[in-house]
């Protein structure tokens, strides 16, 4: 697990473990900060389990090593879930190929993994949905957003 990039977001990655702990989720990995790591800021992945999804750790972008996981009843209500938030980055879908990928493509997120598959890499497109921002970068998707189109109207 590499450093955060700041203090700033270390710190804000922490008060979210310190939320997630005040409104109740069972925490079951601490995400202790490590000074002790060189001159970087470190902290441990985190997991939280029983968490609610009107919960600030299940609702808000923290950009840090936090896992929360939510129980559902099935699979509407996991994509009733999953599509339940402001934003829209990306996400990870575990199951049968074919239930995997239904569920998957019901998910509004810009970016879902099925199974463990690289749904990020330089040749693929990246970029949010919702609040998690609009537009794509990398892949072909990437490059026309560098593009311009021209539409030129000719009487015949």
């Amino acid at each position: 697990m590499g450093p955060l990039i700041s203090k700033r977001q270390l710190e804000r990655v922490k008060s979210y473990v310190d939320i997630g702990k005040q409104e109740g989720a069972r925490l079951l990995a601490d995400g202790n900060v490590r000074t002790d790591k060189g001159g970087g800021f470190f902290i441990e992945p985190t997991c939280f389990a029983d968490v609610r999804n009107d919960m600030r750790i299940a609702q808000k972008e923290i950009f840090g090593p936090v896992l929360v996981a939510i129980p559902f009843e099935d699979d509407e209500d996991a994509i009733r879930i999953a599509n339940d938030s402001i934003y829209g980055l990306g996400g990870v879908v575990f199951g049968s190929q074919e239930r995997a990928l239904k569920m998957a493509k019901r998910i509004r997120a810009g970016a879902l993994s099925v199974n463990g598959g690289m749904s990020i890499t330089g040749d693929l497109p990246f970029g949010g949905c919702k609040q998690s921002g609009m537009g794509r970068e990398w892949g072909r998707e990437g490059i026309e957003e560098f593009l311009e189109t021209k539409a030129i109207g000719i009487r015949v």
